[in-house]
């Protein structure tokens, strides 16, 4: 038996609460780049992390998801990594293991667009607060001419939440003259409504200033800087084994009222769920990066650390610290940083104790939230929408957050 698959097999699937969840983290850690460690060294209860294993349990049990990852880090060391169920059911049966690849969804916002965004401010190609027009000319008309890129990114700019994909269009060009057509629905800066078409916006602006498209953009400044090998669009062919599948192309164009061929009843494994995104190509600002969560992790622990990674910096501290404060026009009830949501009724990976927190949520079931004053982050990747999109993890997302933030012993 290769090392590899030794590693692999001490990462494998385990529903039993008296599992040992130190030997995960310890196997998930030699991939992920941050260094094992016991839950008590670095300020944990072990016995309360156990909780974990009968959150998940008992989601998968309800049907709420067929498998899941947990990993719990805390001071730059993970100190709880699981996987769970299974991650495929149909068309056959596998179990989830801790290396599996997911769909983020709208995770794709804060580890890719978001950053993206930040990193063009901070070199001086762009200002936050101008508008989008002065960067996307096109952007303009229907109420658009107001809308600056901070209201882009704290989904302030009164455009509605998608395409109507009722509507025959494909590619990313026709997605862009539906773009410049499409008119605001309330005045920019008035209201909060989470919209993709934000970030499809930003994915533009970062393409006109740096002439490289978001999939290319994030791999050379962000991914391949802070190591992220297993992080991508459109993920190449050999990487479908580890792959979790959500659900048919069919059922996922439903959800915005679209259209699909007749071949569409296969199950979508490698191929991105959103259908916003995948009629641009795979690549847009708002969805369509893969992962595993040894990635997630090593994204999480860099921003943890104001920025750095890697012996350098990636992004500075003050960018991080604007990224991830409070954003949004004064007096909104709904907080959001530039991407990141902090506190809104999309704020359940932060549970009901970890006050202080900021995170994100993607639509098939991926969700991280990241804790600055304990040091603390949880990822979340499931496939709930596997395999006939009825799954909800929201609760599971709550819980697992409330006993992370229980079983820490120390504030720092």
């Amino acid at each position: 038996m290769s090392g590899r698959n030794l590693l692999i097999l001490l990462c494998v699937v385990s529903l039993a609460p008296q599992a040992a969840s130190f030997l995960h983290a310890g196997a998930a850690a030699a991939r992920s780049g941050l260094p094992q460690a016991s839950p008590e060294s670095i300020g944990l209860r072990s016995a309360q992390l156990r909780l974990i294993d009968d959150a998940v349990a008992e989601a998968i049990r309800g049907r709420e998801t067929p498998g899941a990852v947990v990993l719990v880090a805390r001071r730059g060391r993970i100190g709880y990594c699981k996987a769970f169920g299974h991650r495929s059911l149909q068309p056959q049966s596998e179990p989830m293991t801790t290396d599996t690849i997911f769909d983020m969804a709208s995770l794709t916002k804060v580890v890719a667009t978001a950053p993206a965004i930040m990193l063009l401010a901070q070199n001086g190609r762009l200002r936050i607060g101008d508008r989008v027009k002065r960067y996307l000319p096109l952007f303009a008309g229907g109420g658009k001419d107001e809308i600056t890129v901070r209201q882009l990114l704290t989904h302030f700019s009164g455009l509605p939440a998608d395409f109507d994909l009722s509507k025959p269009w494909e590619g990313r060009a026709a997605a862009l003259e539906e773009l410049w057509s499409i008119p605001t629905q309330t005045l920019p800066g008035r209201e909060f409504l989470y919209s993709d078409l934000n970030f499809i916006a930003l994915a533009e602006i970062v393409t006109a200033l740096s002439g490289r498209s978001l999939d290319v953009f994030a791999k050379q400044e962000i991914f391949e800087p802070l190591g992220m090998t297993e992080t991508t669009f459109n993920p190449p062919a050999d990487w479908r084994g580890r792959i979790a599948p959500t659900e048919s192309r069919d059922r996922s164009l439903r959800y915005l009222k679209g259209s699909a061929s007749d071949q569409a009843l296969q199950m979508l494994r490698g191929e991105v769920h959103d259908p916003t995104a995948w009629r641009m190509g795979g690549v847009a600002g708002h969805a369509g990066l893969f992962s595993s969560a040894r990635d997630v992790a090593m994204y999480a622990q860099m921003l943890l650390d104001r920025g750095s990674a890697r012996g350098r910096f990636l992004l500075s501290p003050q960018t991080v610290a604007a990224m991830t404060g409070p954003q949004s026009p004064p007096g909104a009830f709904q907080l959001r940083g530039f991407g990141w949501d902090i506190q809104t009724g999309y704020s359940a990976p932060g549970g009901d104790l970890l006050a202080g927190g900021y995170g994100h949520t993607g639509f098939t079931g991926t969700s991280l939230w990241i804790h600055p004053p304990t040091g603390t982050f949880v990822v979340i990747l499931t496939n709930r929408v596997h395999p006939d999109g009825k799954g909800d993890v929201t609760h599971l997302r709550g819980a697992i957050a409330n006993i992370v933030a229980a079983s820490i012993a120390e504030s720092r």
